[in-house]
């Protein structure tokens, strides 16, 4: 038996004009709404264009199915997470622990943010997760998590910088969707994202990372919790 084909989710075109590139934010706009409403399994193309005010011919120009709009959404929501984690992570005028720190919190508060249709995009992975274009896709973050691990644990070998990255990736990614699958005060969130923090910046310590500087207001919160 041959192997079956993903369908294909590359968008059948990209929109030249001001006209089309409205209705592509329509579509996706819409596509948002059905999944968070619908759930993936009743997601449909033809929900998706009535929700979107448009027909489904239309959408059909830049989308082949509905793998695709999911997809791109997918694609999409990646670029979000890595465009944040590389603004993060980058930012060489902090140091590199408080950088971790920082994009723990924006992560964690993210998943909260987006929970319901982060849910249902899980839901939707079979329909595209073996294609070629998402294995690309989800390398990005990874190699941008790579290079910050290379500068804040600079004397570390190679092994264990990338036995780290995965480490706190897959961490990250699954205790955050963990935590997000109900929903949370923003004091909750705050508390939970220092305790992640807490626990990869000492991990990273021990393999040989710079001790983060703790600011006042977290070494009084330090005290009280041991006292």
């Amino acid at each position: 038996m041959s192997p079956r084909r993903s369908a294909p989710l590359s968008s059948r075109k990209e929109p030249q004009q001001a006209r089309s590139a409205n209705l592509v934010a329509a579509v996706l706009e819409a596509a948002v709404q059905v999944l968070a409403q619908e759930g993936a399994q009743r997601f449909t193309t033809a929900r998706v264009a009535e929700k979107a005010g448009v027909s489904v011919g239309s959408l059909y120009q830049y989308f082949p199915n509905k793998a695709a709009i999911l997809f791109r959404l997918q694609s999409d929501e990646w670029q979000r997470t890595t465009t944040l984690m590389r603004g993060l992570l980058e930012d060489e005028s902090t140091p590199p622990l408080a950088r971790l720190r920082r994009l723990v919190h924006a992560f964690i508060r993210s998943e909260c943010e987006e929970a319901e249709v982060r849910t249902a995009l899980a839901d939707a992975a079979p329909l595209y997760r073996d294609a070629p274009e998402a294995g690309s896709a989800r390398t990005t973050s990874a190699q941008a998590f790579r290079v910050f691990l290379k500068a804040a644990l600079p004397d570390t070998s190679s092994g264990v910088r990338s036995r780290a990255s995965t480490l706190i990736l897959d961490t990250l990614s699954g205790v955050g969707k963990a935590f997000s699958d109900q929903a949370r005060k923003p004091a909750e969130i705050e508390a939970y994202a220092d305790a992640l923090a807490d626990m990869f910046c000492a991990y990273l310590v021990g393999l040989g990372a710079a001790p983060e500087p703790a600011p006042p207001a977290r070494r009084r919160r330090v005290a009280q919790r041991r006292g």
